[in-house]
């Protein structure tokens, strides 16, 4: 019986990815007990590997590695730490991270992350979505491989800010097999459940995008301006995707086939790897789109709102032209275009917020803008949940999302203050666990590597978070008093 007889030919794709990743970590285990590698010594720095979703233009995965890099060396020091970052194109995420060095990561990356994590000395895997089958087994499997592969090779191996999910069978049966040995930092305790029945090691934490230092507001407003606004509107935000074109699979032999006929179907998502993406998903994202602009287009007439569409990767740019559409053509800022600096600037600049990206939400809350989130996984219904706003969290394909979405803006805007004041509330918390997860990390780095020269730090998580900037120091003013 073969494995293509017993699985679709996309799930055996991915069974033979996580195969070929296994049998990379037992090469590392076998270079490890024959002394090859680089073990650290003191004297010399600590060199890291960062494994995350990199040059694709996502708003929330730049903004992550760039807080964790920035805690990373405020916890080490800038002397005794030396990073590397792997990247799917690194002109997209050129000047993002200065002072690491960026390597490009190929489709076929087991070979590749076996040799990397012979010249380094650990890893860091960086994505949020770390643990799930939701986005593509082939993003879990690099995460969780890069991190059997530093186990195997007797290294530091940590998961920062991470979530677990739903994942099949087969991956989490990878994940329990790779990542004992592994320390995850999860972000909520729904993902360490997850994690614990698989048998990792983990601790609490949060995401790291919390310390995230935007361009100043008038740049923002600047862009908003170029786009349209008046200057005295109220802004209402919002940040569309496309909820059912995931997973994204590898179909080689269709990728040869496009590549021969000189085809790029709308289905392609890049290389080997096509969106899982048929009719019935089709329906259900106009069904989506069509309710976003039931609810959103009479709310913002109403209020003489600007509706300003920002697109947290390259990808939404789909979907932001088919809202677009059907508002009657609202503009579109999207990350193709927009740095991370200037497209979290524009966050902050709304009244409303209405996100199907969970970094969106998170990037605002310095502003205090309250937001509703219309979600298809449990990303964004932890993180509302974890500040008492359940209710503000709808379902993407809820039959009367566009009845309830409304409700939900009424509210937005009827409870604004008391609602701005709870998000504020829960920035000194999400701070407070973002330094705990360097705290964690400090001990996990004096565990693995006994004499490297950590700062003297005080065992207090608020002197493990990096510097914070001018907006953070004041929206924490701003914070209720007591709060988190």
């Amino acid at each position: 019986m073969r494995l293509r007889d017993l699985l679709p030919l996309p799930a055996a794709a991915d069974v033979a990815l996580e195969g070929a990743m296994l049998a990379a970590v037992e090469a590392g285990r076998v270079a490890h007990a024959l002394g090859q590698g680089a073990p650290w010594r003191p004297g010399e720095p600590l060199r890291l590997l960062l494994v995350g979703y990199l040059g694709t233009r996502n708003t929330g995965a730049d903004v992550r590695v760039s807080e964790l890099v920035r805690q990373v060396r405020h916890v080490l020091g800038d002397a005794h730490v030396a990073l590397t970052a792997v990247t799917s194109d690194a002109r997209l995420s050129a000047g993002y991270f200065p002072g690491v060095e960026q390597v490009r990561l190929p489709d076929l990356y087991p070979p590749f992350l076996l040799r990397e994590t012979g010249r380094h000395h650990g890893v860091i895997a960086c994505e949020g979505s770390m643990f799930k089958s939701t986005f593509a087994n082939a993003l879990t499997t690099l995460m969780a491989g890069a991190l059997g592969l530093a186990v195997a090779r007797n290294q530091l191996a940590v998961g920062w800010g991470a979530e677990a999910g739903r994942m099949d069978a087969a991956l989490e049966a990878f994940v329990a097999r790779t990542c004992r040995g592994a320390l995850v930092l999860c972000r909520n305790e729904p993902s360490r459940e997850v994690l614990g029945r698989l048998g990792v090691r983990t601790t609490g934490g949060t995401d790291t995008a919390w310390t995230f230092e935007p361009d100043p507001p008038e740049v923002g407003a600047g862009l908003l301006r170029a786009a349209g606004w008046d200057g005295r509107a109220p802004v209402l935000v919002v940040c569309p995707v496309n909820p059912y074109w995931w997973p994204v699979r590898p179909r080689a032999g269709r990728a040869l086939l496009d590549r021969a006929r000189g085809a790029t179907p709308d289905d392609h998502y890049r290389a080997l790897y096509y969106h899982d993406y048929g009719p019935d998903d089709r329906a259900r994202f106009e069904a989506y789109l069509d309710a976003l602009a039931a609810a959103v287009g009479p709310f913002a007439r109403a209020r003489g709102a600007f509706v300003a569409l920002v697109g947290m990767e390259r990808l939404d740019r789909r979907a932001c032209a088919a809202l677009a559409d059907r508002l009657g053509g609202a503009p579109a800022l999207v990350s193709d275009e927009h740095d991370m600096f200037r497209l979290v600037s524009v966050l902050r600049r709304a009244r409303w917020l209405v996100s199907s990206r969970y970094h969106a939400l998170v990037c605002a809350t310095p502003g205090g803008v309250p937001g509703v989130g219309v979600t298809f996984d449990e990303r964004i219904r932890n993180l509302l949940e974890g500040r008492g706003q359940a209710e503000l969290c709808l379902a993407a394909d809820d039959p009367a999302l566009a009845l309830r979405l409304a409700d939900a803006l009424e509210r937005l805007e009827r409870e604004r203050e008391p609602l701005a004041r709870a998000v504020l509330s829960t920035l000194p918390g999400e701070l407070a666990a973002m330094g705990g997860m360097g705290l964690d990390f400090a001990d996990e780095v004096a565990r693995r590597c006994p004499g490297f020269p950590l700062r003297a730090l005080p065992r207090d998580p608020w002197a493990h978070l990096p510097p914070l900037g001018p907006q953070l120091e004041a929206a924490l003013e701003r914070a209720p008093r007591g709060a988190g």
